[in-house]
């Protein structure tokens, strides 16, 4: 159990900071772009090697692709609820929420890994996609938080990174406990839906903010993501 709460801690850890770098200073625009673009070319990887195709390999394709879908509509609907609420000052919550939903089941297989003696090469894939995550995501909350004159302090957003952290570290201590009881079904499900989720908050949220706050030349900065998280996870 120890050894997975510090395996939790050590994917959650890095979000809380980036969270603290992105609500504390204002980034220039092409750097905040450069961050999102290589935080999207870590997920995609991650989504990729780490959570569909094992999903793929064990379930087939009816259960992993209903799973993969059901990631990603709920994302979307989840992320246009969010936008029809706050309006300019979506995205950043949307980014939020996007952590949350790959998160939990990124932890979750963190836990599970740990059983079969392994976890290595997801732990530093999942701390490497959250930091560029969580700096951008809590830069655009704080921007347009300030933009919008809502009200929501600095300590508040902070407050709610750190739950999310929180439940993180939680999440991977569970799936630990949990990993003898569970069946390769069911972790198969898991993986699959928060592929989808991932691939929507990709397709949805940061990599056109990515693009809008970067330019042309951050496909570079996406392709460096993919390759570094690749590497990590092979």
């Amino acid at each position: 159990m120890l050894t997975a709460l510090l395996y939790g801690l050590g994917a959650a850890a890095p979000l809380l900071v980036g969270a603290a770098v992105g609500l504390r200073w204002t980034l220039p625009d092409a750097m905040l772009g450069a961050l999102m673009a290589f935080g999207s070319g870590t997920m995609i990887a991650a989504v990729s090697l780490e959570l569909f195709q094992p999903a793929f390999q064990g379930t087939g394709i009816l259960v992993a692709g209903a799973a993969l879908l059901l990631g990603a509509a709920f994302y979307v609907v989840a992320d246009r609820m969010i936008e029809q609420r706050l309006g300019s000052a979506a995205i950043g919550w949307a980014l939020l929420l996007g952590v949350v939903l790959d998160g939990v089941p990124e932890s979750s297989a963190l836990g599970v890994s740990l059983g079969a003696g392994e976890g290595i090469a997801l732990l530093v894939a999942i701390a490497v996609g959250n930091v560029p995550e969580a700096i951008s995501g809590a830069a655009l909350m704080r921007e347009r938080s300030e933009s919008s004159d809502s009200g929501t302090s600095t300590v508040a957003m902070l407050g709610l990174w750190a739950a999310i952290a929180a439940v993180l570290v939680a999440v991977t201590v569970l799936g630990h406990l949990l990993s003898e009881e569970l069946t390769e079904t069911h972790v198969a499900t898991v993986q699959a839906f928060a592929g989808g989720a991932t691939i929507a908050v990709l397709a949805d949220s940061l990599m056109p903010e990515a693009y809008r706050e970067g330019g042309w030349w951050i496909g570079m900065a996406t392709a460096a993501g993919f390759l570094v998280s690749f590497v990590l996870a092979s």
